[in-house]
């Protein structure tokens, strides 16, 4: 068979994703497998059989994170794909799971038709990509590259208490191989796009280009507690207020600075949390975003200007706690102009885009050329039960990866 009429198992693939999807299944079609958890434990075992059947060396590094190495004619550094099989609490069934799968199918497909590519072909699953139990967002691939120290993430406390380094003794993937010791010539991740672009625009395959920049914030206020119904409105210190006031202001600052910023509030406690007492303290986290990094540090400066006064006109202290900060993301243009030039050999609707969520890509990218691979979200729903891709665009998506990842790990040039 001529490389370039090789095609993947729709009906394999999606099978191995309904297979994961069960694994920490939920009401709706969704999934849970917070990172380091039992279910993700178990979600992992089944990753590691199937790589294991289709004859991979895999391999666990310190930080837990997953590969299948599939050998090739040459020894020189691997080509890699490979994405998450962690979720948010209520997750859909093929964010970060697809990239996995896709990669092992791409590898079963070479494997069926018996074809040897030059460099070596890898699968990576990476620990804790969320960033839902443990912060910060995609920690795995962060000190996979160097990023953050190993002994830091394994310090880290996830939501529910324990140290991450102590989960991952508990589910068996502490590992033993060295962080980065697989070092890729070149990285390439499929993903569900998590928005609406291409699933409004009419387009099945998204070359992604670029990736927005991300500061993640928890704000702890701490006001006085009185009484709800005594207490004039003039003499409140109230941290519930003031948690309300920044969520609507980063929403209007969002809106003001437009550019492609955005602003979310997606966490607020409140303590006592009583109804007739006013909140003498909140914990919020803050999430802004965009492509240029000069606006979101000025993005950031305006939400500390509004901080300071809002504290002096409440009479409430504000701190705050950096939970994640990363750089807008450039991809590789030559990688991103194969991936357009394999959709469009393929006769598949595709288009230049930005991601709006975080990758473990975004990592790869410090290291290595890397791009990814976008297909629809339906209605673009995400971290959400309901999230849905069409089969015909998983496998469409898949496709691109196959030929993407062949041409590069036959290209001498690369």
């Amino acid at each position: 068979m001529n490389l370039p009429d090789l095609r993947v198992d729709g009906r394999r693939l999606l099978a191995r994703i309904d297979a994961l999807a069960r694994i920490g299944a939920i009401d709706g079609g969704g999934s849970c497998r917070l990172a380091l958890t039992d279910d993700d434990g178990r979600g992992r075992d089944q990753v590691v059989a199937w790589m294991r059947e289709q004859g991979l060396v895999v391999s666990v590094d310190a930080i837990g994170n997953l590969f299948g190495v599939r050998g090739g004619t040459d020894d020189l550094p691997p080509v890699m794909t490979g994405s998450h099989i962690d979720t948010v609490r209520t997750g859909g069934r093929y964010d970060g799971i697809l990239g996995v799968l896709a990669g092992l199918e791409v590898m079963q497909v070479l494997d069926d038709a018996g074809v040897r590519t030059r460099r070596p072909l890898v699968v990576g699953v990476f620990t804790n990509e969320e960033g839902a139990r443990f912060a910060p967002d995609m920690l795995g691939s962060l000190v996979y590259v160097g990023g953050m120290p190993l002994a830091q993430a394994l310090d880290a406390r996830a939501i529910d208490g324990p140290r991450l380094g102590d989960e991952l003794q508990r589910i068996g993937y502490a590992g033993a191989a060295p962080v980065g010791a697989l070092r890729p010539a070149a990285f390439v991740e499929l993903h569900i796009e998590q928005g609406p672009v291409l699933d409004l625009d009419g387009v099945t395959i998204g070359a992604v280009e670029d990736l927005q920049g991300i500061s993640w914030q928890e704000l702890t206020i701490t006001g006085q507690s009185n009484h709800a119904g005594t207490t004039p409105m003039r003499m409140r210190h109230d941290a519930g207020y003031a948690a309300c006031a920044v969520a609507t202001f980063v929403r209007r600052m969002a809106r003001e600075m437009g550019a492609g910023q955005v602003a979310t509030v997606g966490n607020i406690q409140l303590h006592p949390n009583l109804i007739n007492v006013i909140a003498a303290r909140a914990t919020l986290t803050v999430d802004l975003r965009n492509t240029d990094e000069t606006l979101l540090k000025r993005a950031e400066a305006w939400l500390a200007e509004f901080l300071a006064t809002l504290a002096r006109d409440e009479g409430v202290e504000i701190g705050s706690r950096v939970l994640a900060r990363f750089e807008p993301v450039v991809f590789d243009a030559a990688v991103v102009r194969r991936i357009e030039t394999v959709a469009g050999r393929l006769d598949l609707r595709h288009r230049r885009m930005t991601s709006g969520a975080g990758h473990d890509a975004q990592m790869l990218a410090r290291i290595c050329p890397a791009a990814m691979i976008f297909v629809p979200s339906v209605k673009g729903i995400s971290h959400n039960p309901a999230e849905h891709t069409q089969p015909d665009d998983l496998c469409a998506g898949a496709n691109v990866l196959l030929q993407t990842l062949v041409e590069l790990a036959n290209d001498k040039e690369v």
